[in-house]
């Protein structure tokens, strides 16, 4: 369905900076229980980042059916069924801590990111759409700001809940029914805190259900998969899907990274739990970074500003492989800042004259973000093989190609 915009759109808007906000946080609290499975289940790098591999190819699979559903019944219908999906993907966390198998905490994430996947699907075309066109880029940059404070706000939370009760037992040393008792209990905290998710999630969707008829939305013509896939020969558009794949996957996989990153004695060298609490910098730079670009972005060229931040955030990657100490530690955590505009100036980018596509626009570059199941597994095998440091250089590469779309893109569509 298309919207049509009520006459005070700044209630309306509150709702999807909410969405942004709730999903952004979610997300990001994998970047929290990865170390946690790690010890428990005695993974390596790349066996651990199949958390990411997961959660991130749910947005292969439900982000195009999540857009024919969006056509069918609407933007603030679908994105109830979003919030549902979510909180069902909570609960599985349950039967996932009685099993004491890392498969089935594989299974309940799954499941929440295909919730996570149709919320997005919603919120970043509808944002877009509350608004006027010409300051599509700036108001998107801004909503995602909110994601960037779910992202700060969350993984602060959750090292103390989930971190700060690190098993003082090596699960190497166990086996059998021990072993599986400890898992259960181990994870008992991380369930605690998907509980108290769920909750929060059956709240708001009733609350959006409630505001479902604020969005006048009129029907459109049904499209097929194949239709919608059309879209990838328009060549602005299809480097900028390829490029959010490459974006999620960088991101993704240096907010994986990052507390094994700072434990390290060459780096910072501190405890978990205390280098949890260093992750909320990574994204809260990116939070900050929103705010900023929201402003640039209206006086400068999306397209420059792009590439501007790929090649900042290049340098700061070779800075913190090159160096040690604080000053790699900090390097790396500064790239959040520069990440900030990527993902809306590259979803706006490449949407631009899309008109009544945007839905199908949105659920094939939420499909790219399938980048963030395939970039961190490569990363993580790449650092079991060269080591973490060496390891940046596969983020490197993704954020070269984002540097190339910024130049190719730095003029508006005609």
């Amino acid at each position: 369905m298309a919207p049509t915009a009520p006459a005070n759109v700044a209630h309306l808007r509150l709702f999807v900076f909410a969405l942004f906000f709730i999903f952004g946080g979610i997300t990001s609290l994998n970047d929290v229980i990865i170390p946690k499975l790690k010890g428990l289940f005695t993974l390596s790098y790349g066996e651990v980042m199949l958390v990411q591999s997961a959660f991130f190819t749910a947005y292969f699979v439900i982000s195009l059916p999540a857009a024919a559903i969006v056509r069918r019944l609407g933007y603030m219908r679908t994105a109830v069924i979003g919030l549902l999906m979510m909180t069902a993907g909570c609960l599985l966390f349950v039967p996932a801590s009685s099993s004491g198998l890392f498969v089935t905490f594989l299974a309940a994430l799954f499941v929440l990111a295909a919730g996570i996947t149709v919320v997005q699907v919603v919120a970043n075309p509808l944002i877009s759409m509350l608004g006027a066109p010409a300051t599509a880029h700036s108001r998107l940059t801004f909503a995602q700001a909110f994601n960037s404070l779910g992202t700060t706000v969350f993984p602060y939370v959750g090292s103390i809940l989930i971190l700060g009760s690190l098993a003082k037992v090596d699960a190497s040393h166990l086996s059998g029914s021990a072993l599986d008792a400890f898992r259960t209990h181990e994870t008992a905290v991380i369930v605690r805190t998907y509980l108290g998710l769920a909750a929060a999630l059956v709240l708001v969707a009733a609350l959006v259900w409630l505001q479902r008829h604020r969005l006048v939305e009129t029907e459109l013509e049904a499209v097929t998969f194949r239709h919608a896939l059309d879209l990838l020969r328009q060549p602005r558009f299809g480097f900028g899907a390829a490029c959010i794949f490459l974006y999620v996957g960088a991101e993704v996989a240096l907010g994986s990274l990052i507390v094994n990153y700072l434990m390290q004695s060459g780096v910072l060298g501190i405890d978990a739990e205390a280098a949890g609490k260093e992750v909320p910098f990574y994204w809260g730079g990116a939070m900050v970074g929103r705010f900023i670009g929201a402003y640039l972005l209206r006086r400068f060229s999306p397209g420059k500003v792009l590439a501007c931040a790929a090649a900042a955030a290049i340098a700061l990657l070779g800075l913190s492989a090159n160096s040690i100490g604080q000053v790699s530690g900090v390097a790396l955590l500064a790239i959040g800042l520069f990440n900030s505009i990527m993902f809306p100036t590259i979803f706006s980018l490449a949407s631009e004259g899309l008109g009544p596509r945007a839905a199908e626009g949105s659920g094939i570059i939420c499909v790219a973000i399938v980048g963030g199941a395939i970039i961190p597994l490569i990363t993580g095998r790449t650092a079991d093989w060269v080591g973490l440091k060496t390891a940046l250089a596969v983020p490197a590469i993704c954020y070269a190609g984002i540097l190339g779309f910024g130049i190719y893109a730095r003029r508006p569509k005609a």
